[in-house]
């Protein structure tokens, strides 16, 4: 197709995403991000799954990623004090589609940013409405007519709101805390590892190399709000090496975990891409990688279809199954967590691995 004039709206991992593999197929973007430069990346560290590191791989920057990144060889659950439920090596789970890998997500968007170094971001510049006939109107009132506007800016996506409507991502009775350690005198933290207590509560930490470890703990919860008091003593019963990581958790990042209703992703001259598209449970660690995946079938779908809206089409037929798939294994995670203890362990016990291989099997296959 002739060169669409296209604005992607927010510079996070899945707008940085985007616009690399838009340069790669000769297309260019103006990218616009809300926050100012000098905000950090949220979210403190990511595990990526093998179909995310394809995809990196894909956009050309796998090695760069892979070259900062821990690699995860190990996924292993335990219940709260320490006992071992399941334990597997990824490549069981994962095959030919290749390592998994853990990271910063300061560093993985420092490492997209540099990718698109021939694209220039506009910060602390806000959409507040996109006009159907492809007006965007910015928050200083300025306005620029495209021909492609790609909302990839995240949960409370501006773009949604104007352009899609329907209800906002409900709260899944669940809230989050997320940090970095320093794990260099803590025995004992390898690869990828769960501890699962009562009332949902899990801890998890991820090797991130360098003496630096991702911990993401999680509990049910009737409010979307932080609980009063020290979260950390939630988790103050939990074995190993979890209280002597909690000490480090005090200016941890919460955040209530939602899941967005709306699986219609395209209207005529607009898309939307990762959290905007489809946030949801991190219980399949997903979240990241659909946000690449979804960038790169939609540059895709710009390369290969004769114009903006054949290509809008092939890009909702090709992402709708796949991340339904993902949301419904989502649920069967979390049910699964949530099932009296013996009986969860009992099942981890007896079916943990087997139970992996067949929530990732459909991903093996290309986005």
């Amino acid at each position: 197709m002739s060169s669409p004039r296209i604005l992607i709206a927010g510079a996070g991992i899945s707008g940085m995403a985007l616009a690399k593999a838009l340069l790669d197929r000769g297309f260019s973007a103006d990218v616009v991000e809300r926050r100012a430069e000098s905000a950090q990346a949220l979210g403190a560290g990511i595990y990526l799954p093998a179909n995310a590191v394809r995809a990196l791989r894909t956009i050309g920057v796998g090695d760069e990623v892979a070259g900062l990144a821990s690699p995860v060889a190990r996924q292993s659950l335990l219940d709260h004090r320490g006992r071992p439920l399941a334990s597997f090596d990824v490549e069981r789970i994962w095959g030919e589609v290749g390592p998994c890998l853990a990271i910063t997500r300061a560093e993985l968007h420092q490492v997209l940013r540099r990718a698109v170094d021939g694209a220039i971001v506009r910060h602390d510049t806000a959409v507040t409405a996109v006009g159907h006939d492809g007006t965007v109107t910015f928050a200083d009132g300025a306005t620029r007519a495209y021909d492609l506007v790609v909302g990839a800016d995240g949960i409370n996506s501006a773009v949604r709101r104007s352009r899609f409507g329907g209800p906002e991502p409900r709260f899944l009775g669940q809230v989050c805390w997320r940090f970095i350690a320093d794990d260099t005198a803590i025995p004992g933290i390898t690869d990828w590892t769960a501890r699962l207590g009562d009332r949902g509560r899990t801890f998890l930490t991820v090797q991130l190399g360098a003496g630096r470890v991702y911990c993401y703990a999680d509990i049910n919860s009737a409010a979307a709000t932080a609980p009063a008091g020290d979260w950390r003593t939630l988790f103050a019963d939990f074995a190993g090496p979890v209280p002597r990581l909690l000490e480090q958790g005090a200016d941890a990042h919460f955040a209530a975990l939602r899941e967005s209703e709306n699986t219609v992703w395209t209207h005529p001259g607009v898309a939307l891409i990762g959290d905007a598209a489809h946030t949801f449970s991190p219980s399949m660690a997903q979240g990241g990688a659909m946000a690449i995946e979804d960038a790169l079938v939609l540059a895709d779908t710009l390369g290969t279809t004769q114009d903006v809206s054949a290509a809008l089409a092939a890009f909702q037929d090709r992402r709708g199954e796949r991340v339904a798939w993902v949301v419904s294994q989502n649920h069967r995670r979390d049910k699964a967590r949530n099932l009296p203890a013996f009986l969860r362990d009992f099942t981890l016990r007896r079916a943990g691995e087997r139970m992996f291989k067949a929530n990732h099997a459909p991903l093996h296959a290309l986005p």
